[in-house]
């Protein structure tokens, strides 16, 4: 399918409310398990009524397809948990520079999944990315933790967005969408008696304030039922690195967010900023490099 103008415009739309999850994360006062718990539940019921109202389809063409949602919805939970529980122990710039690093992970999984040649132009961008992620570790950092949960993150952002991307050519991204999040609404709920036991101290917070609500119905609503089913369905024209490198603009967004809500507590040393712009400097030069030296540089590597 031919690209437009206005499915860059979308992406970069859904990469601005993706930015701003990692602000919300931060402002809910749940853990992140619990949070996800209800994010997840909050998307599936809205993701369902959106079908059935549009009059959408809630069949699966297949059992394969079927247990390959349920996987790939616990790989979401997953990447959601670290997210946002990197985000808790550090702040959301740290979440969000070390999510940064899935376009170098797609840019390895992408061709391997599809049975194509790993490009030495998106591998040498997402190298690029872990420079970046390295000037960041290598002065007086204090959220490894952190960082290494974002980049976990990052890792199975990466892994569920190539599934996704073969499963969107036969399925429709809503449906895609609400299996999904049943499954990581189920995965949660199942690993819920063993994160209460082994983490959180034999208790569960699951009373969430009124101002938690409203932003668990942005979380789930806006950034689940519209930004993850429209994420989706632009991977019938978009390549899943293209889409993960665009994702690295988040970023841009959640410092900035953060620095106005938070304040000094999110600003970091110079050395952190000097990471991110490589970071972010990858992103930019990726179309640019494309263009004009595409014939060189997307010669697989053999």
């Amino acid at each position: 399918m031919n690209t437009t103008p206005a499915d860059y415009i979308k992406l970069h739309f859904i990469v601005f409310l993706f930015g701003f999850t990692a602000i919300l994360g931060k402002l809910i006062s749940l853990p992140s398990v619990e949070m996800v718990f209800y994010r997840t539940l909050f998307a599936a019921v809205g993701m369902a009524a959106l079908i059935y109202f549009k009059k959408g389809s809630f069949a699966v063409s297949s059992a394969k397809d079927f247990w390959t949602l349920a996987g790939t919805g616990l790989i979401v939970a997953l990447h959601w948990i670290t997210f946002f529980a990197s985000g808790k122990i550090s702040n959301p710039s740290v979440s969000l520079v070390g999510f940064a690093t899935c376009s170098f992970w797609a840019a390895i999984i992408e061709p391997l999944a599809k049975g194509k040649k790993i490009r030495p132009l998106e591998v040498g961008l997402g190298v690029a990315v872990l420079i970046g992620l390295a000037l960041i570790f290598s002065f007086d950092f204090n959220y490894p933790l952190g960082l290494a949960l974002g980049i976990a993150s990052g890792l199975t952002a990466a892994v569920f967005s190539v599934i996704n991307s073969k499963l969107v050519t036969r399925l429709s991204s809503y449906t895609i969408t609400l299996y999904e999040m049943v499954a990581a609404c189920l995965g949660i709920i199942l690993f819920l008696p063993f994160y209460q036991f082994y983490f959180s101290a034999g208790s569960l917070q699951l009373s969430p304030t009124w101002q938690d609500w409203i932003y668990i119905a942005l979380l789930g609503w806006v950034c689940s039922v519209y930004a993850y089913s429209q994420m989706v369905n632009l991977m019938l024209k978009l390549s899943v690195f293209f889409i993960q490198l665009a994702l690295n603009l988040e970023p841009v967004y959640g410092i900035v967010f953060a620095i106005l809500i938070f304040g000094k507590k999110e600003v970091m040393g110079w050395n952190f900023y000097a990471g991110t712009t490589i970071i972010l400097a990858a992103v930019a030069l990726y179309p640019v490099l494309k263009n004009r030296y595409g014939h060189q540089f997307n010669t697989p590597l053999q």
